[in-house]
């Protein structure tokens, strides 16, 4: 399982967050290895396959992904062309998300540049 960044709570408790939901961790999951079972799915984003099963359903009616049967396995197919669903985002299309993080990181040098 990845684990999350923490933020010291007001109470000196542990919080976890992240910019985005389980539902953009598992889309991104799923565009990196699109015949990726779900139970590797689920723990690569940390959560149970159950949920993962459940996100997948909601990507799914939504019309972000399409699962097709081969075989044994399920292959899904992204659509790059699906718009964010909040308000503030609904002009972009998810498709700039997954050429962001799903595409292999580049090779950078070690020392930074002064």
């Amino acid at each position: 399982m990845t684990p999350m960044a923490t933020t010291p709570g007001e109470d000196g408790s542990r919080r976890h967050w992240t910019f985005l939901t389980n539902h953009g961790h598992v889309l991104l999951a799923i565009a990196r290895n699109p015949t990726a079972r779900l139970r590797d799915v689920a723990d690569e984003v940390g959560v149970t396959e159950r949920a993962a099963q459940a996100i997948v359903a909601d990507l799914e009616a939504g019309g972000y992904l399409h699962r097709t049967r081969v075989g044994r396995r399920n292959e899904y197919t992204i659509n790059p062309n699906g718009r964010f669903r909040h308000p503030a985002e609904a002009d972009q299309q998810v498709g700039a998300l997954l050429d962001l993080f799903a595409a292999e990181p580049a090779a950078t040098d070690a020392t930074p540049e002064r």
